[in-house]
Parts: C-alpha cells; sequence; structure tokens
C-alpha cells in the first residue's frame, strides 16, 4: 500500500549555503542549527528531516534568501552528540531544532537561552527539559514522542494478532524515565488481558541477546519494543531476535516493520518534523519557547508486515487489516 514519500532536500554531513545572499537581500537572514542522533546515509532522517524542510518553505523560508541553515549528523554517538551541540551552539543560531532526548539533553547543559525546538521527545517534563507541558518555561519547546496511553495500545494489538501471546517481554531503557514510565502502563494493563510481563533491558547487545533467548524458552512468549534512542540503535539485533526465536513483537515506529518486524504502531515522524518547522516560524515571528506548549502526537500510524506474519503462522484478522495505515506484502 502507498505511503506519503517526501524528497529529503539535503546533502552532506553540514549544510550551510553562501552567505553572500545576504548582500542581495533586503529580508534578514535567520540561521538554523539542526542536530540530528543519525548518520548522513540515514534515509529514515533524511525523509523526516525533507519534511522540516518542507515546512519551512510552506511558511515562506527559502534557504540562500532568508534563512541559513547548519546540520550536524552527530550519529547516535553520545560524545559526538555533545560535541556537535556545543560547535552547533557556538555558531550563535536564531534557533535551534533537534530530535530526541538524546539531542536535546547535550544542547541544554550547553545554552539555556538560544530556543530550541524539539521533536520526538518521550517524557520532557519527567526529564527536566521543561517545567510543563502548557508552559515550558525555559528555552526549549516542541513535540512529545507520544502519550503514555500509547503503551496499551501497543499490548492491545499484540493480543489481537497473536491471541495466544500469554507472556510477554517489554524492552525499555531502565535510565530514562518514559522507558520505566512505558513498561509501567503496560504492567498495569496486562492483568485484564491475562497477561504477564516483564522487561528486558536495552543497554547493549550483550544484555539483549541472551535476555531474549532465556525469555523464548517459554511457550506463548510476544514482545514490545517501547520507544527509546537505545531500541534504534539496537534494532536490526531486535527484529533478528525476534524472528529467530518466532516471537510475534509489536514495535514503536515503523521503520522496524520494514525491517521485518511484524507490527509497529506509533506517531508520524514526518508529521512530527513538519510541525516543528511551524514552530521555528513562530519563534521567527517573535514568540518565545517557554510560551509554546510542548504537544502531543496527532497522527499515529499502523504497520503491519504480512510477510513477517506468514513466516510465523499467524492470520492477521480482517478488522486489524482495515485500520492499518500500511501494510507490507
Amino acid at each position: 500500500m502507498r505511503r506519503r514519500k517526501f524528497i529529503a532536500l539535503l546533502g552532506g554531513s553540514a549544510i550551510a549555503w553562501p552567505l553572500a545572499a545576504r548582500a542581495q537581500q533586503s529580508e534578514r537572514m535567520r540561521r538554523i542549527a539542526v542536530l540530528l542522533p543519525a548518520t548522513t546515509d540515514d534515509t529514515q532522517y533524511q525523509t523526516w528531516f525533507g519534511a522540516f524542510l518542507q515546512g519551512l518553505q510552506q511558511s515562506g523560508w527559502t534557504i540562500g534568501r532568508n534563512v541559513q541553515i547548519d546540520t550536524r549528523w552527530a550519529t547516535a554517538n553520545a560524545d559526538a552528540v555533545r560535541r556537535n551541540a556545543a560547535e552547533l551552539v557556538a555558531l550563535a543560531p536564531d534557533v535551534i531544532f533537534a530530535n530526541g532526548a538524546s539531542t536535546l539533553g547535550p544542547l541544554l547543559n550547553v545554552t539555556r537561552t538560544v530556543p530550541i525546538v524539539f521533536a520526538a521527545v518521550a517524557d520532557p517534563v519527567g526529564a527536566g527539559f521543561v517545567h510543563n507541558l502548557a508552559r515550558p518555561g525555559g528555552n526549549a519547546t516542541g513535540f512529545m514522542a507520544f502519550e503514555y496511553s500509547i503503551s496499551t495500545k501497543w499490548l492491545e494489538l499484540l493480543k489481537q494478532i497473536a491471541p495466544s501471546v500469554t507472556r510477554v517481554a517489554v524492552l525499555r531503557d531502565p535510565t530514562t524515565t518514559s522507558g520505566i514510565g512505558q513498561f509501567g502502563v503496560i504492567q498495569a494493563m496486562a492483568p485484564s488481558l491475562r497477561v504477564e510481563v516483564s522487561h528486558v533491558n536495552v543497554r547493549d547487545a550483550t544484555e539483549i541477546a541472551p535476555a531474549v533467548a532465556a525469555f523464548a524458552r517459554s511457550s506463548n512468549g510476544g514482545l514490545i519494543i517501547t520507544a527509546s534512542g537505545l531500541s534504534f540503535i539496537h534494532s536490526n539485533l531486535i527484529v533478528k531476535l525476534a524472528a529467530q526465536y518466532r516471537l510475534p513483537a509489536v514495535y514503536f515506529e515503523r521503520s522496524f516493520a520494514a525491517a521485518g518486524g511484524l507490527m509497529s504502531y506509533g506517531p508520524d515522524q514526518i508529521d512530527q518534523f513538519r510541525r516543528a518547522a511551524g514552530y521555528v516560524d513562530r519563534i521567527f515571528k517573535g514568540e518565545k519557547p517557554a510560551d509554546l506548549p510542548v504537544q502531543a502526537p496527532t497522527k499515529y500510524e499502523l504497520v503491519i508486515n504480512l510477510k513477517t506474519a506468514k513466516a510465523l503462522d499467524l492470520e492477521v484478522p480482517q478488522t486489524l487489516l482495515a485500520t492499518a495505515d500500511e501494510v507490507i506484502d
């Protein structure tokens, strides 16, 4: 089934357009710094970033005419993220755009004055990034990765596609408030669906693989992979383990299903990046991050991989197929 596609309007590890345009235009040149926890060849992030650039264009911001963008592809390495965060702040941008808590935290350690717009941050209040959602109060605002209620949806979907599941291992990042919170919501919901839940930490591969192997020794198991940067880092391993041990799994983001995972349900990241561009535009026009509310996602997408379902001998209910935003054959 067809999914919206966006062209990523970028290239190279740092994007900067000629400053000569300043002399040719009477309009003030604004500067946006962008920090992304990925590599330049990450097609998923390029698509998302393309939506951000498209959103800027729709608000009247043209690269080289009235806006300049400096981008750092910082990878998922914490040291690289911190180094690039400091470099971008040193450029004295008008606004910084960051994706995820792994980039937002280091940026706030460097500056509490430069406006920051973020996308896909799981728990900005719990992490101490903002004072509250309605009035962030500091120099950062943006868009949450999800609301905690989505965690119950993952469990419900797993039971729909694999009714025989009675044991669920929840893969989570135990070092974040969101990792703990997501597991807590699933744990509270589990008795009503007659499911026992346990957790698997996703700090490193040497921890994940043996834990999943041990869980798979008993029958009727399934996996829920909660949202975190570490889940992204170990995504290939997690999808591989689910297939190896024939464990039905529900993931928080489409790329997992595209890589062979059974099913994903989560916010539309393209929409998040486009909406973030709208906040950048509002800050350029005089509004302050402290007064712009942190917003929850408004669009979610359900993706089902039929090939994986067949490999697991699962028959996907027609009611589930009918509600899917994308079905991968």
